[in-house]
């Protein structure tokens, strides 16, 4: 068992991730990790190209429930019946993404017990590091599949030095929700890009527009590193972790972490940005109750968001906004993949190869759009009329797809370690500032310091 193997299944409770942007990002360099992992499987990979798959049976690992969890069934059952080559699928729902990758974690290595299993994107970074996997770079060359169809924008976030290491397939960015009703209301005819032009207007909203709260702002790390990403800056060093294995977090030495949180407090200062919870669904409740004017969340929340306000009031929708007005920085990807388990089995990689094709085909894409409000990551879903059906009926979701667009590969995101604990941490000390009155500078001294301090445990059991 290799080192970094045997290093991943020892700190179980650090869970890998690829999240947040800055300017500087490349998709250039990977580590030595990423080299073993592609040189462990070419040998297995080379076979698929004199293997069809034909008449096997595979093992698909999600953590998608709910509505979700019924369109999963629904392309698992197309899947099966229409495949010409006799593969069949069986889905097995693991639970959450922390559930299935910590129970890939237990599994016995060479058996995994799937061949193919969605990871979320904080997952990223283990998975590379883990030695378990087929880089999907290698079955899209062994077939000749034109990756030009995934979105760019989305394949540079699970890309690295040239790879594309698993397949996008439920993809999100984080977007502002408004109400247009209270815009209208207060009079207030430009929707603002920054915190603080919010800030702005919060007062309008509240006193004439009739908000109970101008913005229901939850405490979530992704926010914080999304703040980051749309200042164009650094999360960690060495080119955002890409140009060489991240040693270090960098926002606090380029002050995007102080400029977001100095923000974020003065709106809370003022009233305007109460204290609604932690995670990313907090802050909807007040916002689909008609209590909040303004609140942020993901793209794949719209659907969600729609259904609960059930036409009390018109929704709108912006771009996540800016920390200060200059700011040119883009928006990262968030939500999950799909990575191939190198079981060294060629007959089952090839199989998992063309489940793959079809999860990602046009047909099914503009289907998973329409019944989950994920992005379609293949550029020619748009072009499906279910998916020109779903935008008419929901226009609200063209400001994502505008979003995705205007932002650029370099916003990809950090290559990093240890995201889960650094966005549990990051949650932590903004409720405590917030709550305790603490400046944005210790605020932001206090979450590197940990950061840092996971990072460099993380790397030691690594080397």
């Amino acid at each position: 068992m290799k080192k970094k193997m045997m290093a991943a299944v020892l700190a179980a409770t650090m869970t890998a991730g690829l999240t947040a942007c800055g300017g500087n990002t490349t998709n250039s360099a990977a580590d030595s990790s990423a080299d073993t992992t592609a040189a462990g499987s070419e040998a297995s990979t080379q076979a698929v190209l004199t293997e069809s798959g034909e008449g096997q049976t595979i093992t698909f690992w999600h953590s998608m429930g709910g509505v979700n969890g019924e369109a999963i069934d629904y392309l698992v059952k197309k899947f099966n019946e229409e495949n010409e080559k006799g593969i069949t699928v069986e889905a097995q729902y693991q639970g959450n993404y922390d559930d299935a990758i910590n129970k890939l974690k237990s599994a016995q290595i060479g058996n995994m017990g799937a061949d193919l299993v969605q990871i979320y994107d904080i997952g990223t970074r283990f998975m590379i590091d883990s030695g378990w996997v087929v880089p999907m770079q290698q079955l899209i060359d062994a077939d000749g599949w034109d990756v030009s169809q995934v979105e760019p924008n989305i394949a540079a976030y699970y890309s690295v030095d040239g790879q594309l290491y698993s397949m996008p397939f439920n993809s999100s960015t984080p977007i502002m929700y408004y109400n247009k009703d209270m815009f209208a209301k207060a009079g207030i005819t430009e929707i603002p890009d920054s915190l603080p032009k919010i800030e702005a207007v919060a007062d309008k909203l509240v006193k004439e527009g009739g908000a109970g709260e101008a913005i229901s702002l939850s405490i979530y790390g992704w926010f914080f590193e999304q703040f980051t990403c749309k200042q164009g800056l650094n999360y960690v060093n060495n080119g955002n972790g890409r140009q060489d294995v991240a040693t270090a977090v960098e926002f606090d030495q380029n002050g995007a972490g102080v400029n977001t949180l100095t923000a974020w407090k003065s709106l809370y200062d003022k009233g305007y940005a109460p204290i609604v919870g932690r995670g990313g669904d907090a802050g909807l409740a007040d916002f689909s109750a008609g209590k909040a004017a303004i609140t942020l969340g993901s793209t794949a929340s719209l659907k969600q968001i729609l259904n609960d306000v059930n036409g009390k009031f018109e929704v709108g929708t912006a771009y996540f906004p800016k920390v200060s007005d200059a700011d040119q920085g883009g928006v990262s990807i968030g939500g999950g993949s799909l990575w191939a388990l190198n079981n060294e089995d060629a007959a089952k990689q090839a199989a998992t190869w063309e489940f793959v094709k079809f999860l990602v085909s046009p047909e099914s894409q503009a289907y998973w759009n329409s019944q989950t409000g994920y992005f379609p990551v293949t550029t020619a879903a748009h072009e499906e009329p279910v998916f020109k059906e779903n935008i008419a009926k929901y226009p609200q979701f063209q400001t994502a797809i505008d979003q995705l667009h205007d932002s650029k590969p370099e916003s990809a995101g950090a290559l990093l370690s240890v995201f889960t604990e650094c966005r549990t941490i990051a949650e932590t000390e903004i409720e405590n500032m917030l709550n305790g009155g603490v400046s944005p500078e210790d605020t932001v001294a206090k979450i590197a310091e940990q950061d840092n301090k996971s990072i460099e445990e993380y790397n030691l059991l690594n080397e």
